[in-house]
């Protein structure tokens, strides 16, 4: 009985080493589909690619799959959460002339509040991905090569956009004040499109070092929009 015993006992140590050794292997070749997923498919590539996953890649990635969730939540996050709500501020503040920023004043100021609310928002679901990122227990061959995607698609992109806040809220706030500036002298302005003619010489001083603020902080947003699109497009 005591040998009968040792046998099932030994029989059973073997099926147990058989499945974890199969189990390992599963999850080697998983890790190194993963591995080969972010570094052709992202890190290779030029600007931001974020895939999405097909059927069969999840299928084939495992658990690991969840992981690269954390990259694709953030970029579904900032499509539906800041894109698409900039891109509404940017039509709003739109102005074609100094003419048209002067009957579209409301539309400005409410452009200008709601970039706070988009820096906010950015900062937030950036923190969400840096949590999830930092819990994460990764092997040594495939957590160098996770960090560099997610620098690429989640880090080095939130911190380029996050440029773009300052840029465009300063732009706004000048052009508020020339707007209130030239509401203030209108007895003295005339504005004929994007023309202006002033009657009193102080004033032409003043409204011209504003402009020249202006023109400024357009230069600074122009230059923070292309930054954004060398980040995303690699050009």
């Amino acid at each position: 009985m005591l040998g009968f015993r040792f046998a099932i006992a030994a029989a059973m140590t073997m099926f147990m080493a058989l499945s974890i050794s199969a189990c390992s292997d599963n999850e080697a070749t998983q890790r190194k589909a993963f591995i080969d997923f972010l570094q052709t498919r992202i890190v290779d590539k030029k600007g931001v690619s974020v895939p999405q996953l097909t059927t069969e890649e999840t299928k084939s990635l495992g658990s690991y799959a969840a992981q690269y969730k954390i990259i694709t939540d953030f970029h579904a996050a900032m499509n539906e959460k800041i894109s698409k709500p900039m891109e509404a501020l940017a039509a709003k503040g739109a102005i074609t002339s100094i003419d048209d920023a002067m009957n579209r004043k409301d539309d400005i100021k409410a452009a200008y509040a709601g970039l706070s609310t988009l820096r906010t928002t950015m900062d937030e679901e950036q923190g969400v991905a840096d949590k999830a990122h930092a819990a994460l227990k990764q092997p040594e061959d495939l957590k160098p090569v996770f960090d560099k995607a997610y620098e690429k698609t989640v880090s080095n992109l939130a911190n380029t956009y996050k440029e773009i806040f300052p840029a465009t809220s300063e732009t706004f706030d000048i052009l508020l004040k020339v707007v209130d500036f030239v509401d203030q002298h209108k007895d003295k302005i005339t504005i004929s499109g994007s023309m202006f003619e002033v009657s009193d010489p102080t004033v032409q001083a003043q409204l011209n070092t504003l402009l020249e603020q202006v023109n400024a902080k357009g230069q600074a947003m122009s230059d923070a929009q292309r930054k954004m699109r060398t980040a995303i497009y690699g050009n």
